[in-house]
């Protein structure tokens, strides 16, 4: 049988369904990356937030409108399925099989006999596997744990997701030593919340023994972590991220807001205060250090000073990266119920003015690097330049670095920056 994939959300939904695609291929098929070529093709989706739920939706229709033309069976796994597999069934009978949360072996058996499989309870770890590239990437998403213990009061993945469910560091170990023999020069390790990681398994917060596990093996890569919950951010995470060698000084933490108010009601324990002295500790130990977030704007009860205030707050930490996003009113969470809902209007316009600001302290916070040796992953080619990414940035969130000289993909190299914009940087190899 000739499977097609096709990945939507988040990166955790990768690395599934690459491990995915190492179970089918075991299993005899082949994997292709034409859906003309396919007899089978699964389509992963997420249901995060409304327009996760969109988009979804809207491949769901695009795939189901070209199965006569290409004659190929249509498996719709993931979030979407777990959370509203009843509703899509009834409503979408074009889908030849839904699959919700799953163990990577139960779906591929399960598309092998061509049963729907949704589990009460979902499966959202498993053994490792060796998994197939379906990107060709020289970086590589490794999911440490997956659900969320947490009382984020905006957040629906508990309900589809489940619990904290942790793997153990001998198997991500195992995971990572393998991409690195197949040539990975960055591992991104992602969950929903990675300062959550091994308290199921070991009682305690490990992420600081899992990079100090991983900062050990052999080779020339770097270790990126992404999700750090700002309430469950500890000293010992933080002093493990700047003082392993192979980890970049990169912190992704989603903060949400700068008013002590909406963090309260969000089910947010740290004071803007806190919050404020947490980041500072880290650049004053490590003055380049890369301070990424996610705010969200419009949630029930924000008003024009609660927003002056995430304004002044941005403004004072002066992040270097920063998303931000319009808040989902998403059935099951507690914020659903909440009263004082904003008008979409408005909060699409505050978003807009945050992400203003935010171009302008990017493009100040970039200025440090001009002039500046840096090392640089090269990801592809376009036009004259080598195109990549020095540590400073993630991988599909964050911009990139275009730069003059000669290298193919994977390779380090050292390059001095000349100029940027907003969020780019130009440079040349040294």
């Amino acid at each position: 049988m000739r499977v097609g994939i096709k990945v939507l959300g988040c990166p955790k939904n990768e690395a599934d369904c690459e491990v995915l695609a190492g179970v089918l291929r075991e299993g005899g098929h082949e994997i292709v990356f034409d859906v003309k070529d396919a007899d089978v093709v699964v389509l992963d989706t997420c249901a995060f937030i409304e327009d996760a739920k969109r988009e979804s939706i809207d491949e769901i229709f695009s795939f189901v409108d070209a199965k006569d033309q290409y004659g190929y069976k249509l498996v719709v796994k993931g979030c979407l399925v777990q959370r509203y597999y009843e509703e899509l069934k009834k409503e979408v009978p074009e889908v030849d099989q839904w699959i919700g949360v799953a163990d990577p072996e139960e779906i591929a058996n399960a598309i092998e006999n061509g049963t729907d499989l949704v589990p009460d309870q979902p499966e959202t770890v498993y053994r490792y596997r060796k998994r197939i590239d379906l990107e060709e990437r020289p970086y590589a998403y490794v999911k440490i744990s997956d659900g969320c213990d947490r009382g984020c009061t905006f957040c629906s993945i508990p309900s589809f997701k489940g619990s904290l469910r942790s793997r153990s560091i001998e198997d991500i170990t195992r995971e990572v030593e393998d991409l690195l023999k197949e040539g990975k020069k960055e591992i991104i390790l992602v969950a929903q919340d990675t300062t959550s990681y091994g308290i199921d398994l070991y009682r305690k917060q490990a992420l600081p023994d899992l990079l100090r596990r991983l900062n050990s093996l052999n080779g020339e890569f770097w270790i990126r972590v992404m999700y750090l919950h700002p309430d469950h951010l500890t000293e010992e995470i933080i002093s493990a991220m700047l003082e392993l060698d192979k980890v970049v000084k990169y912190f992704d933490v989603p903060v949400q807001h700068g008013s002590d108010k909406i963090l309260k009601l969000m089910g947010r324990t740290k004071s803007s205060e806190e919050l404020k002295k947490m980041l500072s500790s880290i650049r004053e130990r490590f003055p380049d250090a890369v301070l990424r977030t996610s705010i969200i704007v419009g949630f029930p009860g924000e008003t024009e000073e609660d927003f002056e205030e995430l304004k002044q707050f941005v403004e004072e930490i002066q992040f270097d990266k920063l998303g931000a996003f319009v808040y989902s009113d998403e059935e099951g969470t507690v914020a659903f119920n909440l009263k004082e809902k904003v008008d979409p209007e408005m909060a699409k316009r505050r978003q807009e003015e945050l992400l203003l600001l935010q171009a302008e302290i990017s493009n100040s916070r970039l200025d440090r690097f001009v002039g500046k040796k840096l090392k640089f992953l090269v990801e592809g080619k376009e036009g004259k330049f080598l195109v990549g990414r020095t540590w400073t940035e993630a991988p599909e969130v964050d911009g990139v670095v275009f730069v003059r000289g000669k290298g193919k993909i994977g390779d380090f190299l050292e390059v001095v920056i000349k100029e940027h914009d907003e969020y780019d940087m130009w440079g040349s190899v040294i």
